[in-house]
């Protein structure tokens, strides 16, 4: 699948016409006449998803009650929706389980590499990733290296953060200090997409083992956790994956790891015997062992149905048609809106780019707020990025054309240019 040749709208609809995905589109809720730029933050509701929910609360819940654990498969849940998520991201059956959060999952992760390390290389202490990562990920690193040096307070065990910039590449900080490398696979504000299997590889070779976060990621591009020889992987499912607004997570660990893997979040659900009570803690022998604490039937529930679509579109004709609209939308916006100061900030290399586009602008904000009341929903990052997800499952190449003449009109006829548009709300 190629970008179309000819830019005018009659030649995107032959395209479009001729879409090996454009039936997809039927397979989600989405209001007429509003272009959805938005998939990498929020995916829209899979068809299903409401009476899948509505099954979960009306019959598994009035009737089955709290028969439903074993009745309706409750219980098994994480680990079924786990092997399903697996086949999206290129793992093996038992090393994936939906639950927690992505913050929380990355948690467990960095515990357990760092837990790993300490007794294969008690000298490497440094938690690695990038400045442009996505805060909660940074976050998450500086939360857990403040607890291990209030831990260990009383010896020279000193865990620090370390991230690469424009001033420290990736080689240049992966010395031997480095215990673990967590990334974004894709950058959650430029779209730019880190070569996994050199990124991994790289790291291994420096002796540090290796977290990746797939959140604009799953769904969108081609991820094989095993073809690279990842160490961990978490991520959301509320994105491309469309598994509904705080949907529940996952994670993936290596089998290779299984045996060893250890978290301090040690709740009931990652026993090996929840059931029996125990006064002490024994951890399941297998993929439960990543679990916490009691599971949201209702929300996990409604992940499947994303996932089941997910699992059904070719990721190769997913990908192929994602760069083909991200070409498409890059050539308009220059051709269209070239004089008004849009700045790309997405690479234009395929192979360097995930499926989203950004644009820089001193008035991002109040830009895309002009674009959603024009029925064109994009979202904005600080520093002045406009963000465009190009969801190939539900978006044609006319939408495009479509959007960047709104956006051209906005621009054009300065529409963001009032009080209301520059007014923040919580949610950018």
């Amino acid at each position: 699948m190629s970008t179309p040749t000819q830019t005018d709208r009659a030649s995107l609809q032959a395209a479009d016409a001729t879409d090996p995905l454009a039936s997809f589109k039927d397979r989600f809720s989405l209001p007429e006449g509003l272009i959805y730029l938005d998939g990498n933050s929020l995916g829209p509701m899979p068809l299903g998803a409401a009476e899948r929910a509505a099954e979960v609360i009306n019959n598994e819940w009035a009737h089955g009650l709290i028969r439903s654990w074993n009745t309706a498969g409750w219980f098994e849940m994480p680990s079924r929706l786990g092997d399903k998520l697996a086949r999206i991201i290129g793992g093996n059956d038992g090393e994936t389980v939906v639950t927690d959060t992505t913050s929380l999952n990355l948690f467990k992760a960095l515990a357990s590499a760092v837990r790993i390390q300490q007794q294969d290389a008690p000298t490497r202490r440094v938690i690695l990733t990038e400045r442009d990562n996505f805060p909660t990920d940074i976050y998450i690193a500086e939360g857990i290296s403040d607890f291990l040096n209030s831990v260990n307070a009383d010896t020279n065990e000193h865990y620090e953060v370390r991230l690469i910039d424009e001033n420290l590449t990736l080689e240049q900080a992966l010395d031997d200090s480095v215990a673990v490398l967590a990334l974004s696979h894709v950058n959650y504000r430029t779209g730019a997409m880190w070569d996994m299997d050199a990124v991994t590889a790289a790291a291994h070779a420096a002796g540090a083992l290796v977290i990746w976060d797939l959140a604009h990621a799953a769904g969108a591009v081609p991820v094989d956790l095993n073809g690279a020889d990842a160490d961990y992987a978490v991520g959301c499912t509320y994105k491309y994956l469309n598994g509904g607004p705080g949907s529940p997570a996952f994670i993936w660990v290596n089998e290779r790891h299984q045996g060893r893997f250890w978290q301090p979040l040690t709740g009931w659900w990652s026993h090996a015997a929840p059931f029996e009570m125990a006064d002490s803690y024994t951890a399941a022998n297998d993929v439960r062992r990543f679990l916490c604490g009691t599971q949201p039937i209702t929300s996990m529930a409604m992940v499947e149905c994303g996932l089941d679509v997910a699992l059904e579109a070719d990721i190769e004709l997913v990908r192929a048609k994602s760069l083909a609209l991200a070409d498409l939308f890059i050539a308009l916006v220059r051709e269209r809106c070239g004089e008004f100061g849009l700045e790309l900030v997405t690479p234009e290399i395929h192979a360097e780019r995930g499926s989203h586009v950004s644009f820089r602008h001193p008035e991002g904000y109040a830009i895309i707020q002009a674009l959603t009341d024009r029925g064109v929903i994009g979202d904005y990052r600080e520093p002045e990025v406009l963000r465009f997800g190009l969801t190939p499952l539900y978006l044609s190449y006319t939408d495009i054309w479509d959007a960047v003449e709104i956006l051209r009109d906005v621009l054009e006829t300065r529409a963001w240019d009032v009080p209301a548009y520059r007014t923040r709300h919580a949610v950018t």
